[in-house]
């Protein structure tokens, strides 16, 4: 039985904060793998390649090119922080912009970007508003909570100690909290090592905590800077113990952010050309196909075929 392979995609990591990317430019719109359903299974870890979220490529008429990105519950977003530093190194090694300096569309307006001592770099849109205070009672350990809207909306909390945050709950009470009505990422920041910052996030349409956030990042030092507790450039321990950075300057009621951190290669693979039809967990797999991907030293990943670089 031979196999049949279907669109290309590439495997990326940023922090711990995990994508799949497709080149929708070069193989032509998503399609059917940009429904719901199919980016659920797309990022289910387990059964799928596994991802926080999925990244479209595509063509665009006023800048290099454009992303579209889905979270892994299937839902849209305008922005995610992590993603676009992935797009950032991906776009250069595809030749799509100029390691010194490329441009890409988002649903969050135009995002700049660049290689800067071979770490990505982008520089988000102005952001309007921060709130240096919420009217959200605080729970023991907490001692401020601001909100900012940092292309994706953010609700952050200064706390003792993000170890001892009982994430799971106060998190995903934070992120559906009726004071905002569009949802909330949930960002618990405390104090590191050597002036830095570690934080944790829930964030939502993963509907759960992630090892890093990018735009959550943004929205913790813009904060923390509001807050008088951080000056213009501002380091962050996310989840996975890497470090993002983020450099800020306000301008009378806006703030400009840059985030730098990593956007990193992992893998790239082709999907088998019946990825969706693949049996569910559990059920037997083709004896075929996985003889031939350990003959050709190819791994299968619930229907994606995973091709060491």
């Amino acid at each position: 039985m031979s196999v049949r392979f279907g669109r290309e995609f590439f495997k990326m990591t940023g922090s711990g904060n995990d994508f799949i990317f497709f080149d929708a430019r070069r193989e032509g719109p998503p399609g059917s793998l940009s429904v719901p359903s199919a980016i659920r299974e797309l990022c289910a870890r387990g059964t799928g390649i596994g991802a926080d979220g999925v990244v479209f490529l595509e063509p665009s008429t006023i800048t290099d090119f454009a992303i579209a990105y889905f979270n892994s519950d299937g839902t849209r977003a305008a922005l995610c922080g992590n993603a676009s530093l992935c797009t950032t190194s991906l776009a250069v090694d595809l030749g799509v912009g100029a390691a010194a300096g490329l441009a890409f569309e988002t649903d969050a307006g135009v995002i700049a970007g660049r290689l800067r001592g071979g770490l990505p770099e982008i520089d988000l849109q102005p952001v309007s508003r921060v709130d240096p205070a919420v009217d959200i009672p605080l729970e023991t350990g907490e001692l401020r909570i601001g909100f900012s809207e940092a292309g994706v909306p953010h609700v952050v909390v200064l706390c003792e100690d993000v170890d001892l945050v009982a994430l799971g709950t106060r998190g995903r009470d934070l992120r559906w909290d009726a004071r905002f009505p569009h949802g909330a990422n949930a960002n618990f920041v405390s104090p590191g090592e050597s002036g830095s910052w570690r934080m944790r996030t829930y964030e939502r349409g993963v509907e759960g905590e992630t090892l890093a956030c990018g735009t959550g990042a943004v929205a913790s030092a813009l904060l923390l800077r509001a807050w008088g507790l951080a000056g213009d450039d501002v380091e962050l321990q996310s989840r996975s113990g890497r470090m993002v950075g983020v450099r800020s300057d306000r301008d009378r009621s806006e703030w400009r952010a840059s985030l730098r951190g990593e956007g990193r290669l992992v893998y790239r693979g082709a999907l088998s050309a019946g990825w969706s039809e693949i049996p569910p967990f559990g059920a037997p797999a083709p004896e075929q196909a996985a003889d031939r991907a350990s003959r050709s030293g190819t791994q299968t990943v619930a229907g994606a075929f995973r091709k060491p670089l």
